[in-house]
């Protein structure tokens, strides 16, 4: 059966190229009923022919290849002049350009990681993306044709001109089956639509913040207390916003639900993991309103940051907001596959505190059957995992701040970087430690990151440690799902 080709000009034909492959068996997927979606990047092999010059390059986010006209902007205003389809390149991006974004075929930043806000945004939209690309950005001339490919690997290409491309699709009924669940990282509830045709066992991270950012934009004391906010623009924006609410907690809890349910809609029932608000005081500020009611800290990274702010005054109330948001979601929508996880809890007793609160809010562990889960990320948390899975149903490991908690290397340091290694010998030591101690009480353990898609020998790892999920950006899925089911099959040991 001849392969759907697409070439860069959008011309379509019908090409007896390299079959599609079962990717079990390696066999000719003719045999395979369903149709793929077409609109799963992650779900076609590109091939790319007759490329000009390499201009620059950077760190590959996503996996695909597109091309369009460069649109160079120094700040989101520019950006915003920006046509629909180009290929912007920027310094880097924030949580208000989710618009801008949507709107690119591709983007390309001088400075950003793997999991920077530009990296996690583009990977939910399914657009290729080149951080990281420095001063590289200076030889991409504004208005010049090029061609982006995320396609080959670990480095990102843009290349001058337009090239060749050939797309070869993959059948979803081909995807082999794995033991270990694999789930999506996805909190853009505009994105979810993208890739519904996946075979993902639900979403295992969604982020809060992610939500509150792209949804509300507001700092939520800041509805709460609106004459404490100094900066009259800023009145005048929270009036507008929260115009025609019968208040403005309404506003953000009603907001936010409606989002929270759109994304455990798009899975449903398969289980969807909200985790509640991990927002550092250095973004907090960056919301509407957020300057006067932030503390300014030395090291935000290490300050006050996820399970610390629930229970203590200044955020408590706040914090309240995002539970009857969930309570909505889950009680009156009726989406009871939600389920609660709480970011950098340090210590068993901070557990216990969060836990109350939840509890006085209507969403008490287990009862009609809430799970609440805990993200491993500190390494408190894997000395004392016996504890803390008296209090939890399961762990995800987060592997960014375990890493950088391990080693003393801030995540975000450029000049660091090379010490920054999240599948090292004593992450995996500690790892494994923590699936053993968790599943001897009987709980789950899952690791939500970039790590098994960027290193096959590490997914190899995790499963013959016995992790119960892995949950990836979605452009990873497919190639984390090969990794999973060749180690399942293998039993290859690292």
């Amino acid at each position: 059966m001849p392969v759907r080709h697409k070439t860069i000009s959008g011309q379509e034909s019908s090409v007896a190229g390299p079959a599609t492959t079962d990717l079990a068996s390696g066999e000719p997927a003719t045999k395979c009923r369903r149709p793929p979606p077409p609109h799963l990047s992650c779900m076609k092999h590109y091939a790319l022919t007759n490329q000009g010059p390499e201009l620059a390059r950077g760190i590959a986010i996503g996996t695909g290849l597109t091309t369009g006209t460069i649109c160079k902007a120094a700040s989101l205003q520019e950006a915003r002049t920006c046509p629909d389809q180009s290929v912007l390149v920027c310094p880097d991006t924030g949580p208000d350009w989710l618009p801008v974004l949507e709107r690119a075929n591709a983007v390309v930043t001088a400075h950003g990681n793997r999991t920077c806000h530009t990296a996690i945004v583009c990977r939910e939209l399914g657009i290729p993306a080149v951080v990281g690309a420095g001063n590289a950005i200076f030889r991409l001339n504004d208005g010049a044709p090029v061609t982006v490919s995320c396609a080959g690997g670990i480095e990102g290409l843009i290349y001058d001109g337009i090239a060749d491309l050939q797309v070869t699709e993959i059948n979803p009924d081909c995807i082999p089956a794995t033991r270990t669940q694999i789930m999506l990282n996805l909190a853009i509830p505009a994105a979810v639509s993208r890739w519904q045709g996946l075979p993902a066992d639900g979403i295992g991270l969604a982020r809060m913040e992610f939500l509150i950012i792209n949804l509300i934009g507001v700092h939520p004391m800041a509805l709460l207390y609106p004459g404490r906010v100094t900066d009259k623009a800023e009145c005048r924006q929270l009036a507008k916003l929260t115009r025609g609410w019968k208040d403005a907690g309404a506003f953000f809890t009603e907001t936010l639900a409606r989002g929270i349910a759109e994304l455990a809609a798009s899975q449903y029932p398969k289980p969807v993991t909200i985790r509640t608000s991990d927002f550092k005081s250095n973004e907090h500020v960056k919301l509407l309103g957020g300057r006067d009611f932030e503390p300014r800290e030395a090291n935000p990274m290490l300050g006050w940051r996820g399970a610390s702010r629930y229970y203590r005054a200044g955020f408590r109330e706040a914090f309240a907001l995002e539970c009857e948001a969930i309570r909505i979601a889950r009680d009156d929508i009726g989406m009871d596959n939600l389920r609660i996880m709480i970011p950098f809890c340090r210590t068993p007793e901070e557990a216990d505190k969060v836990l109350e609160e939840l509890s006085a809010h209507g969403l008490t562990r287990g009862h009609h059957g809430l799970a609440v889960y805990m993200t491993a990320e500190v390494p408190a948390n894997i000395e004392l995992a016996d504890e803390f899975s008296k209090r939890f149903d399961g762990f995800s490991i987060g592997t960014n701040d375990l890493t950088q908690l391990t080693f003393g290397v801030d995540r975000d340091s450029e000049c660091l970087s090379e010490l920054f290694n999240d599948h090292h010998e004593a992450i995996k030591r500690m790892i494994a430690r923590l699936i053993e101690t968790a599943h001897r009480h009987g709980l789950e353990v899952g690791l939500c990151g970039q790590a098994p898609s960027d290193h096959p020998e590490f997914a190899a790892f995790l499963v013959n440690c016995g992790i119960d999920f892995l949950s990836v950006s979605p452009d990873s899925f497919l190639g984390v799902k090969e990794q999973v089911a060749q180690a399942e099959s293998t039993g290859a040991t690292t």
